[in-house]
């Protein structure tokens, strides 16, 4: 299965009960688009993309959750007990890829992103790319961001 197959988009627009099935349909193809371009981005600089992305948008949180993407050399230092070598790699190419990634999010939601942060599990073979996006301003005082929020 290639990448491009296993693309999937987030169950986001499940969360959103209010939503038209156009507005649902509409969102998981927004999804499966930041699925699409991080994969592609990650094959292009990474020389290997994972084999499985899915993401996920929660009021201004997304998470793009992959699996599949160690290269041959990292499964190699991987097998040979040399986690952390893969991890600081993995970590130093991931600052230099944040602008690439905050772009493609920035574009598909046309909401700014104020951070971003990614983590690497190697057994079994993870990868999350979070974005925290810049709030929606209030509509009539209410709290337009996410359900269950608390901001005190």
């Amino acid at each position: 299965m290639s990448p491009e197959e296993a693309v999937e988009g987030g169950a986001a627009a499940q969360q959103t009960p209010a939503a038209d099935s156009a507005g649902r349909s509409q969102h998981g193809a927004t999804m499966a688009a930041i699925s699409r371009r991080i994969v592609h981005l990650l094959k292009e600089y990474y020389g290997k993309g994972p084999t499985k992305a899915r993401t996920y948008h929660w009021g201004d949180l997304v998470v793009v959750l992959l699996s599949g993407g160690f290269t041959r050399a990292e499964k190699t230092l991987l097998e040979e007990g040399r986690e952390r070598a893969v991890i600081e790699q993995r970590a130093e190419l991931q600052d230099l890829m944040g602008p690439r990634f905050k772009r493609v999010i920035e574009e598909e939601l046309n909401r700014e992103v104020i951070a971003f942060m990614s983590a690497n599990h190697h057994d079994p073979d993870f990868n999350a790319e979070l974005f925290v996006l810049a709030p929606l301003p209030s509509e009539n005082g209410l709290d337009t961001t996410a359900e269950g929020a608390v901001e005190g």
